[in-house]
């Protein structure tokens, strides 16, 4: 539900634009308290998202070689 400068008492009985409005004009109140990353915080954190992504290919994919090299020797 809605609170502080945009309370409304009854919801139901608000027009369609009205209901508009007020989520905007929330928004526009939370967006003010938005803390947005610096660029050298964003490549960091990129960086970081990448190479993790990475190491985790690499792994996957030596299991994978693994149980393929095991599955042909043995099972096959």
């Amino acid at each position: 539900m809605a609170s502080g400068p945009f309370l409304r008492t009854d919801l139901k009985t608000m027009s369609i634009f009205s209901k508009i409005k007020n989520y905007l004009g929330e928004v526009k109140v939370e967006m003010k308290k938005v803390n947005l990353p610096t660029r050298q915080e964003t490549i960091k954190y990129t960086l970081i998202v990448i190479g993790l992504s990475a190491a985790v290919a690499i792994f996957l994919g030596g299991l994978d070689f693994l149980f393929a090299f095991l599955i042909s020797k043995f099972l096959l």
